[in-house]
């Protein structure tokens, strides 16, 4: 597979307890700040899951070791990608993320992955541009690959979150 994306930038964890996941991660890889981003919501006219509108609630919380990108997220409300994971696995080791370049980058990435039976499972476009989707990968050993398009000022705010670990 030669997917149009870059290496993966970000490692996600899916948690009931957002306090003992960041205090695991910050004793175990020396992680010095985490950002929380509480109540995040996931909106019908922009997010779908299993291709259907969906309508949630997660709070995120971001990190940084070295360049990869630590995210921790912890579902709220409704139902999504994350309160069926919680639900059916426990907390855990969630997905990675690769960034497309660029929006045709990203559904050229989709594309690939599902002529190689890769299915999507939830996707959408968040406040600040970023665009992501998630497709199954259980062949992969980890429940999920993401990819996600991210605009220049979302790449600005993680930044400013990857320089408040130095």
């Amino acid at each position: 597979m030669n997917l149009p994306v870059h290496s993966p930038t970000q490692i996600a964890w899916v948690t009931s307890d957002l306090d003992a996941t960041e205090n695991a991660l910050t004793g175990l890889l020396g992680v010095r700040k985490w950002v929380r981003i509480p109540d995040v919501h996931f909106a019908p006219d922009s997010c779908t899951y299993h291709g259907r509108p969906a309508d949630f609630v997660a709070s995120i919380s971001l990190s940084y070791l070295a360049d990869m990108q630590l995210e921790l997220i912890s579902p709220v409300r409704g139902e999504n990608i994350y309160s069926d994971f919680l639900r059916d696995h426990g907390s855990g080791l969630h997905h990675i993320c690769t960034e497309a370049e660029s929006i045709e980058q990203l559904e050229a990435a989709l594309a690939e992955a599902a002529e190689r039976g890769a299915e999507v499972v939830q996707r959408g476009v968040m406040p600040g541009g970023i665009h992501f989707a998630y497709v199954s990968a259980p062949q992969a050993g980890v429940p999920y690959l993401e990819f996600a398009y991210l605009s220049p000022e979302i790449k600005a705010f993680y930044d400013y979150i990857k320089q408040e670990q130095r």
